[in-house]
């Protein structure tokens, strides 16, 4: 991976070289301090219980409900740690004072959670929203050092139309995979990554646990995608039949469009991931 990086950054000077740093870009790919981060936010998601379960038997909740909106939510996480020198997975480095800006407005600050792991959402902290088009920084400091990562453009809600269709409901039969394409980007702009998550919801608005996800759990899992992040960029997606293993079930399929970024400050790995994105929802019922 670092040697992949590397050959990255001499193409990019190569390309542009009177845009191309080559002493920031050098200190940065021998910096020891690596950080992945991740805004990523969802929309307020309604859901008619009659046309969830009116059709296949399912029974109506109680007290007459009509409709129930999942609220969305934006949240914010990052990772702070040191690669050692090594390949190895990155060690989390705690006791740093982390938040994030948008365009120069005020800082929203995260907080820790433990081995080098900081966090924040909408649902704790109003002030925390995703705005298309703007420019996000990651900043944390720590121990007299500032490291600064940024994401620009944070992209607008890629609308994926097999996930809407005119009943508002897909209807699949349980353990069926579900595909779709994705849109063409405009002219001149390359294909943001594409993340897919899966939630069971009851017929209460009650989420369990994801039955699928495409999204990186570890940090040097992060780290990779930004080596190689053809994977998440392809047209077709394709979501697994054990996406969707119960029968007469709802879930929500979630689907995150994200661009990455790169580190600003020269004391911060090349290779450190830092992403934004917001996402479409679709509703689908098992037969």
């Amino acid at each position: 991976m670092k040697r992949l990086t590397l050959l990255s950054a001499l193409a990019a000077c190569c390309l542009a070289p009177l845009a191309c740093d080559l002493e920031k870009t050098a200190n940065q790919i021998s910096a020891e301090t690596v950080m992945v981060g991740t805004l990523l936010s969802t929309p307020d998601v309604a859901i008619s219980p009659e046309a969830v379960a009116g059709l296949d038997g399912g029974v109506q909740p109680d007290g007459g409900q009509s409709s129930f909106t999942i609220p969305g939510q934006t949240a914010a996480i990052v990772f702070l740690g040191t690669r050692k020198g090594t390949n190895d997975a990155p060690e989390g480095l705690t006791g740093a004072t982390v938040s994030l800006q948008a365009n120069g407005t005020p800082k929203v600050s995260l907080t820790s959670d433990g081995a080098g792991a900081y966090s924040r959402s909408s649902a704790g902290d109003s002030t925390l929203t995703y705005q298309s088009g703007a420019t996000y920084e990651f900043i944390a400091e720590r121990s007299g050092e500032k490291f600064v990562g940024q994401v620009k453009d944070a992209p607008t809600q890629e609308t994926i139309a097999a996930l809407h269709p005119s009943a508002g409901v897909v209807r699949m039969a349980a353990n069926m995979e579900l595909a779709f394409d994705r849109a063409d980007p405009a002219s001149g702009q390359e294909r943001t990554l594409g993340f897919v998550t899966v939630v069971p919801v009851s017929d209460s608005g009650q989420q369990g646990e994801p039955t699928y996800t495409n999204v990186p759990t570890a940090p040097l899992d992060f780290l990779k995608l930004v080596a190689l992040p053809v994977d998440w960029k392809q047209k077709r997606v394709t979501i697994p039949g054990s996406a969707f293993p119960m029968p007469k079930q709802t879930y929500l399929v979630i689907f995150q469009s994200v661009r990455t970024g790169g580190p600003q400050s020269e004391n911060l790995f090349l290779g450190s991931a830092l992403l934004a994105g917001t996402a479409d929802v679709g509703v689908v019922r098992t037969q």
